[in-house]
């Protein structure tokens, strides 16, 4: 899919833009979404535009929507909203580490679903039809999920 083809969704996200995925190429896996997918990416899209809004600076998105093929070919959760094209997960050096940027978007007034700064490298961030506004935080697969926003020695922001 060309960027030029490909629809806008948002005002600064194209549908390109959020079904791109290296592994893909690299695997020949086609991640070309359904249609019934594309109205949760033009949601997806909106909230985006929301999020650059706050953080004043482009997002960096490294995987959005992933087919089933493409979910399991990075090891993703069965039941990813990544694959229902609800999720992103994304950094924004513009306005500064992931914690920062995952504690901006949870303390405002976005309707997002989940917040999850994930190994203190990328913020997941996904938006459904009914938000539940749920924060966590993963450093280590061994300790598991924490509630909230939590900086790397513990201290709960969000």
């Amino acid at each position: 899919m060309t960027a030029r083809r490909s629809p806008k969704l948002s005002r600064w996200y194209s549908l390109a833009r959020l079904v791109a995925s290296e592994t893909a190429a690299a695997r020949g896996i086609d991640n070309t979404p359904p249609p019934e997918v594309v109205a949760n990416l033009r949601r997806l899209a909106r909230g985006l535009d929301r999020v650059r809004r706050l953080l004043g600076h482009p997002l960096e998105i490294s995987s959005g929507y992933r087919s089933p093929a493409l979910n399991a070919a990075v090891g993703g959760a069965s039941g990813s909203q990544h694959t229902q094209g609800l999720a992103v997960d994304f950094c924004c050096p513009g306005f500064g580490a992931p914690l920062a940027v995952a504690d901006a978007v949870a303390r405002s007034d976005i309707d997002y679903d989940t917040v999850l700064l994930e190994y203190g490298r990328w913020v997941h961030l996904s938006f459904a039809p009914a938000p539940r506004r749920r924060l966590l935080t993963i450093y280590d697969d061994g300790a598991g999920y924490r509630e909230g926003i939590v900086d790397a020695s513990g201290r709960r922001l969000a």
